[in-house]
């Protein structure tokens, strides 16, 4: 026997092992969910309508901000009634996929709290969330202009009393359960199975970009360098303000994030000093940087809070990955502007010599020391950062 045939073989034995057996459908809609749709938590729900309180215990949010959304989701999640069954509201499918967000139940769960199939619910969840970042990304997360840029950087001094930052950067895990043939990719230091969220906050806490789906063995200095954000940042296409100087300063200061110590030091990344070796200056700039550095904890927390989804343990689903690969769309406009872009980077970088890099190594710490300076100074002092660096 030839070993072409024997080939052909296993192959056709492959496809026989992988074929799954069809099975007709006993029903079109179980008769249990169309006896008992009368006892929806939906049907129930509508009651709610008329306490203001309770309304949004249930639904986690106002009348007038569910009201609004739907009214913004509403063309892309709505479906047509056809001769077997009438479509499931857009109000519905809505509150369907709160429910599931905040509570985390079960797609079995939630078939018996809505009285809808298991079908039902995972394309009902699919579709609305993947709609909600779809709608809602250009509104709420569309790439900064630099005067916008610049009004965070405005708040972020009258808050935080740190000039010129842009923003805090952090990543954050969130537990899922081992995915099938994946073996320790997804396990982290922390010692269990996880995603990272890879994030930017403002100074009022507002995420202002999001990088989702990436393997949790990775470090948030490996998400950060393989995100949108960081190739932007490294080829300079987020149009960031123009240096300018510090308060009562003359000279020019490049604008910049803060990050903790898993970041790299950037020329536009400032990361704390190394603990080895401290001394009273550098813990001052330390503690600085981590008051700034707070705005991405509460806005983690802030998300955690109110989502018991985010909390526990779930599995990574379809929607999940759909929603995961409409958020690297961070720049939608230039994307194949940053694909080019990639390239020449990864070339140039080939070609960089230790020279250049040791350069721009030693820009970004001289960067880090004038900033340091300023916090001692008149200026940039403030009265109780003395007491932290103990």
């Amino acid at each position: 026997m030839s070993s072409s045939s024997d080939e052909e073989i296993a192959a056709a034995y492959l496809l026989l092992k992988k074929r799954r057996k069809k099975t007709n459908r006993r029903f079109w809609v179980n008769p249990f969910y169309t006896i008992n749709l009368g006892y929806s938590s939906y049907i129930v729900a509508q009651e709610l309508n008329h306490d203001p309180v309770k309304f949004h215990g249930f639904y986690r949010m106002s009348k007038r901000t569910f009201q609004t959304l739907v009214e913004i989701i509403k063309p892309e999640i709505s479906k047509r009634d056809t001769n077997y069954r009438k479509a499931v509201s857009a109000e519905e499918r809505l509150l369907i996929t709160l429910r599931y967000l905040a509570t985390g139940d079960s797609y079995r769960a939630l078939t018996y709290y809505f009285m809808r199939g298991l079908t039902t619910i995972s394309n009902i969840i699919a579709t609305t969330t993947e709609a909600i970042w779809t709608v809602l990304q250009p509104k709420y997360m569309s790439t900064p202009t630099p005067e916008k840029w610049t009004s965070i950087a405005d708040r972020y001094y009258t808050l935080w009393n740190i000039p010129n930052c842009l923003g805090s950067l952090d990543g954050k895990h969130f537990r899922i359960k081992r995915l099938p043939k994946t073996g320790s990719t997804f396990y982290n230091y922390k010692g269990y199975f996880s995603i990272v969220l890879m994030a930017c906050a403002d100074a009022d806490g507002l995420f202002t970009t999001i990088d989702v789906g990436e393997i949790g063995r990775n470090s948030d200095g490996a998400v950060f360098r393989t995100s949108n954000l960081g190739h932007a940042l490294q080829l300079g296409l987020l149009e960031l303000p123009q240096p300018r100087p510090l308060p009562l300063g003359n000279d020019d200061f490049p604008f910049y994030f803060v990050a903790d110590e898993a970041f790299p030091l950037k020329n536009y990344i400032m990361r704390p000093y190394s603990k080895r070796t401290l001394d009273n200056r550098k813990r001052v700039f330390n503690y600085r940087l981590s008051r700034g550095r707070r705005s991405v904890e509460c806005a983690f927390g802030m998300l955690v809070s109110n989502s018991v989804y985010l909390k526990a343990q779930f599995a990574q689903r379809v929607f999940y990955i759909i929603s995961y690969e409409s958020s690297r769309e961070y720049l939608p406009n230039q994307q194949k502007l940053l694909q080019i872009a990639r390239i020449k980077y990864t070339f140039q970088l080939n070609l960089c010599h230790n020279h250049k890099l040791y350069v721009i190594i030693q820009e970004a710490q001289n960067i880090r020391e004038r900033l340091c300076d300023y916090f001692l100074t008149p200026a940039g002092a403030i009265p109780y950062q003395w007491n932290h660096i103990v």
